[in-house]
């Protein structure tokens, strides 16, 4: 597994939504930018609030961010970004459900790429 970095700036995050591929599953959405570049894969976490106040959206992301260090760890690939986005049951859909909706749509992703 190559090492991450993670997604800082706002245009980072608008250029995956705008140039990359959505992966929609019930719990998350997964947004695969291809940057063209050998550089470290960089990973995202958005969750808004319309997902719930601050508590429920502060368990989302540590929710994805566990997400992204067992799954995307297994799937991530050199030059792209990958950006998870907190859908409304994130905070309480059953772990091992999550890792394995996760690891179906990278794996699914994997397979339609060169």
């Amino acid at each position: 597994m190559p090492e991450t970095r993670k997604m800082l700036n706002r245009s980072e995050f608008v250029a995956a939504a705008r140039h990359g591929r959505k992966l929609v599953s019930s719990s998350l959405v997964v947004q695969i930018h291809n940057r063209g570049d050998d550089a470290h894969p960089r990973i995202g976490i958005t969750a808004t609030r319309k997902i719930g106040n601050a508590v429920t959206r502060n368990r989302a992301k540590r929710r994805l961010r566990a997400l992204a260090r067992d799954v995307l760890a297994r799937h991530a690939r050199p030059g792209h970004d990958y950006v998870l986005i907190a859908r409304h049951n994130t905070p309480t859909k059953a772990w091992p459900v999550m890792q394995a909706e996760c690891d179906r749509l990278m794996a699914d992703h994997s397979r339609h790429q060169p």
